[in-house]
C-alpha cells in the first residue's frame, strides 16, 4: 500500500467581531462543498511550512502558526491502487493578503475561498476528518480566549 503525508491549516481572524475561518472550495466541487487548504508534504519540508505554504496557495493569503489541531488518517484507491493518507493540520492565524487572490495555475485546484463563520466550521465542511479539526480549532479558541 501506498503511503502519501500531507498538511492544510485552519485559518482564523476576526471580521465584524466575528471568528471566521478560510475555506476553499476544490476544483470541480458543486457550490456549498467546502474544504481546508491542504496539499502534499514536499522533500525535505516539514508539515507545518507545508500548512503554511498551501493556505497561501490555494487561498491568497498568508499566515502565522499558532498550534498543531491533529492529524486525520484514511484510506482511498487511486488508479486501482490504495493509498493510506496521513494529513496533519494546523490552527493558524491570518496575517496578510486578500482571500482569493490565487495564481492563475491553482485555479484548476481551486474554485472560490471565502471566510466562513468559525462556530458553523463543523457544519459546512464537506470531509469528517477537517470538520473534527475545525471543532479543534474551535474549542482552541474558546479555551484560550483568542
Amino acid at each position: 500500500m501506498r503511503r502519501e503525508f500531507s498538511a492544510g491549516g485552519v485559518t482564523i481572524r476576526r471580521l465584524r467581531g466575528e471568528w471566521v475561518f478560510a475555506a476553499i472550495r476544490p476544483g470541480g466541487k458543486k457550490p456549498g462543498v467546502w474544504a481546508l487548504p491542504k496539499g502534499l508534504i514536499g522533500q525535505g519540508e516539514k508539515p507545518d511550512a507545508t500548512a503554511l505554504r498551501e493556505t497561501e496557495e490555494e487561498t491568497g493569503i498568508q499566515a502565522r502558526l499558532v498550534t498543531k489541531l491533529g492529524d486525520i488518517r484514511y484510506v482511498y484507491t487511486w488508479e486501482g491502487e490504495r493509498v493510506f493518507k496521513v494529513v496533519s493540520f494546523y490552527l493558524l492565524r491570518y496575517s496578510k493578503g486578500r482571500l482569493g487572490e490565487i495564481e492563475p495555475e491553482m485555479r484548476i485546484e481551486v474554485d472560490e475561498a471565502r471566510w466562513l463563520p468559525l462556530e458553523e466550521a463543523p457544519k459546512l465542511l464537506a470531509y469528517g476528518g477537517e470538520r473534527q479539526m475545525a471543532e479543534k480549532a474551535l474549542a482552541f479558541v474558546r479555551d484560550n480566549g483568542l
